[in-house]
């Protein structure tokens, strides 16, 4: 299921932003399938919400793969988008994600450090143990939050945000997400899913100058309503 103006799952509201809570599937932005984003998605529910006669305004603000569900904040103003994205880019914000994997990793908690290469054709991250040419440094820490029969929860925090960062450093550990093909799992979901979820961000309110925190509950399916249990 994609969302759409009249089915989103909205985190939070105000003048200043909105947060969705992204199923598996959506795009953030345009791309070139030409499917219509999560980011114009919203814009039309504005648009119906206040009866705007233009365009409603919308910034994003960061994203996430589309086979990852979870948390996306947008800004609905432009003075919003400029101070969100200052926050992002200089790592004032704290995301946590929610992992499941097949293979448990080694130990119970670790804090990772890699280097990752873009193979921009492949759309595709390389983990390196040291620097190559053109990498950049990419960490995170996970620690195993649950285990299940055949599956484990991890939940992992970002120290910075790299392209397919968590899918590329947990693969290199021999823990590949379930359902990430591209990244060493031996099967796909049925509904072209992996299981990453971007389960809580805490950002500084851009206007009202406020920590804040979001929780975003995982999609609805067997293992993650497991993991929940």
């Amino acid at each position: 299921m994609r969302s759409t103006p009249n089915n989103l799952q909205i985190i939070f509201e105000d003048n200043h932003l909105i947060v969705i809570n992204k199923r598996s599937g959506d795009i953030v932005q345009g791309d070139k399938t030409g499917d219509l984003p999560l980011s114009e998605v919203v814009k039309l529910y504005l648009k119906d919400k206040y009866n705007k006669p233009g365009e409603a305004y919308l910034g994003v603000v960061h994203r996430l793969d589309r086979p990852t569900s979870g948390i996306v904040v947008f800004s609905k103003t432009s003075k919003a988008l400029s101070r969100l994205n200052k926050a992002f880019a200089n790592r004032e914000t704290q995301k946590s994600y929610w992992a499941v994997v097949k293979s448990k990793p080694r130990q119970e908690s670790a804090r990772l450090v890699h280097f990752l290469k873009r193979n921009p054709k492949q759309n595709k991250s390389y983990a390196h143990i040291k620097a190559v040419p053109e990498s950049k440094e990419a960490i995170l820490s996970y620690q195993i939050a649950k285990s299940l029969d055949n599956y484990h929860l991890l939940e992992v925090v970002l120290e910075t945000g790299r392209h397919h960062q968590i899918r590329s450093q947990l693969s290199a550990i021999g823990s590949p997400i379930k359902g990430d093909l591209k990244y060493g799992f031996d099967r796909s979901n049925k509904d072209g899913s992996i299981h990453l979820h971007a389960r809580k961000l805490t950002i500084t309110h851009p206007v009202q100058k406020e920590k804040i925190t979001f929780e975003a509950a995982p999609p609805d399916d067997v293992i993650w309503n497991n993991c929940l249990s």
